[in-house]
């Protein structure tokens, strides 16, 4: 990938960071927007674990979009850091967008977040992005937008419906707006930064989460152990073996992410592989194990063995 030369003089390239509650749509608008798949997305609340920038490549803009853990009160030394790394992210970006759901009234939980961003005292402008206004009717739209406006002076109020792909580009430009003139920060047609361990951890982690009890995504790590080429293959029908590692804080969450005969486990392979295949460009062979680290998320040397040592 090479840098774009022909930008014009007007040129903006910046980092914007979303933030709210769990589960308000941070990680399916990055993605929305960037037209990829680069964010975990789950109907389980606080999936997203690291900051994952995705990229949005625009002719008189480029877009890098930091999608962060979503703010709340912490409960394990994990919470406590995700919400260090929220609070440290938030004075290294160039906008703000505020994700409150339209399907839900203004809250505690925004209420705080909304708190924590007047201590910015301005420096850095924010826009209130109202998500998943396809889940109400369009009066209530209209509800939304006014309650929203009431609880902080925003530079910006936008609706946006990233599954109907609604007003998703007036969210690129609101947001591009803000940013500073400057030439690309990264090469033409890079979507993210991310290694592909990390993207591939997540993938399995996202296929993990679907259909199993709600306290169970707090207590699932994924690591990614090893992956090389097989020897043996023609370039033209390579194969990567892909090993992965996926940590529970108990045995009878093991038995969770296993299944009855390891149907549970196949299942997570199966989906998986497809979104890893498509990331690496080739066949994989993906071997799946579970393992127990007992918790965890309150023990600081298992934290940073699983990736977590947000202080390094």
């Amino acid at each position: 990938m090479e840098f774009r030369t022909d930008y014009p003089e007007d040129y903006r390239a910046g980092f914007a960071c979303f933030v709210g509650r769990p589960n308000t749509g941070k990680s399916t608008l990055t993605n929305a927007l960037v037209g990829e798949k680069v964010a975990i997305t789950s109907a389980k609340p606080q999936t997203t674990r690291h900051t994952i920038r995705g990229i949005v490549h625009k002719d008189d803009h480029q877009l890098i979009l930091v999608d962060t853990p979503g703010l709340h009160k912490p409960r394990t030394l994990l919470g406590s850091r995700l919400n260090d790394l929220v609070a440290s992210t938030l004075g290294e970006v160039d906008v703000i967008g505020f994700c409150l759901p339209a399907d839900e009234p203004i809250g505690p939980g925004d209420r705080y977040i909304a708190s924590q961003l007047e201590l910015l005292d301005g420096r850095t402008p924010i826009v209130a992005l109202v998500t998943k206004v396809d889940r109400v009717p369009k009066d209530k739209i209209a509800e939304a937008l006014l309650a929203v406006g009431e609880l902080a002076d925003f530079a910006d109020v936008v609706p946006v419906s990233a599954v109907e792909d609604f007003q998703v580009d007036t969210v690129d430009s609101v947001l591009a707006a803000h940013l500073p003139k400057s030439p690309p920060l990264y090469p033409d047609g890079d979507l993210t930064d991310e290694p592909e361990e990390k993207m591939i951890a997540e993938l399995v982690r996202e296929a993990a989460l679907e259909g199993v009890r709600d306290e169970l995504p707090h207590s699932l790590a994924v690591q990614v152990e090893e992956m090389y080429p097989r020897e043996g293959r023609s370039e033209d029908n390579p194969l990567w073996n892909v090993h992965v590692n996926l940590f529970v804080e108990r045995p009878s969450q093991k038995a969770i992410i296993i299944g009855k005969g390891g149907s549970r486990l196949k299942a997570i392979g199966s989906e998986s592989r497809q979104g890893i295949e498509r990331l690496l460009g080739t066949k994989v062979y993906l071997d799946l194990h579970v393992k127990v680290a007992k918790d965890w998320q309150r023990d600081p040397k298992q934290l940073g063995r699983l990736g977590f040592d947000f202080n390094n």
